[in-house]
């Protein structure tokens, strides 16, 4: 109901366009989570599936454990993003869970991938730094942590494919500046802040171009731990 709530004051943000648009009337009150959520997907699309701009992601069929602690990270100040701390910051850790959870159930198609406009090489480094690492930097691939196929891995780890490239680089640079944290060990901001602004760039336009595979599921497990350390 609070989330609901929250809702009726985003509309207020957009009055303008809803000025506009010819009335209609209200849809009744149905008391499920995919209504009391539809203040989340004004911003990340329908079902969650990421807004057309690039900016806001998809959250469908990310791992709850993840997408809980994003939650945390917002309404407690590791993550800014004024809306976002606003709509969060009345609800309760188990009501975060609950929305969580929504939003890891739903099972919804991914769109095709952006092709790349950047040169070969940086699309090569971009795909030796997401499988391979950089040993030189004590960097490790992505795949050791976000799964062989960059899916995510459950609990709590997120894939990485079907994500835009502006969103990735925006996220990295925010790690790599410390704009955006996680709980301790912040492995995140560790790597981010080993790799040039070059290599994050090389990372975001590989991950971005990649097709899906058919199943994209988070892995249940990685096939060996990480060489790293990470909180939630």
């Amino acid at each position: 109901m609070r989330l609901f709530i929250a809702l009726m004051s985003l509309a207020a943000c957009v009055g303008t366009a809803v000025r506009a648009a010819p009335a209609s009337p209200a849809a009744p009150f149905e008391d499920t989570m995919a209504q009391r959520t539809l203040a989340c997907t004004a911003c990340h699309g329908k079902e969650g599936r990421a807004a057309p701009d690039g900016y806001y992601p998809r959250i469908a069929g990310k791992p709850a454990g993840y997408l809980y602690n994003q939650l945390l990270n917002f309404r407690d100040g590791r993550r800014h993003y004024g809306l976002m701390t606003r709509l969060l910051d009345p609800l309760s850790d188990a009501y975060l869970m609950e929305i969580a959870q929504h939003f890891a159930s739903l099972d919804v198609p991914y769109p095709a991938p952006q092709p790349a406009a950047v040169p070969a090489a940086v699309l090569e480094r971009g795909r030796k730094l997401a499988q391979d690492g950089d040993a030189g930097s004590g960097v490790p691939g992505c795949v050791q942590c976000h799964g062989a196929r960059l899916t995510g891995v459950m609990p709590g780890t997120p894939g990485l494919l079907g994500l835009p490239r502006d969103y990735l680089n925006s996220q990295l640079g925010a790690w790599r500046t410390g704009q955006r944290r996680a709980q301790p060990p912040d492995c995140m901001a560790q790597v981010a802040k080993k790799l040039t602004a070059e290599d994050l760039t090389a990372a975001a336009a590989w991950l971005s171009s990649q097709p899906l595979p058919a199943d994209t599921k988070p892995a249940a497990a990685v096939a060996q731990p990480p060489s790293i350390a990470c909180g939630p």
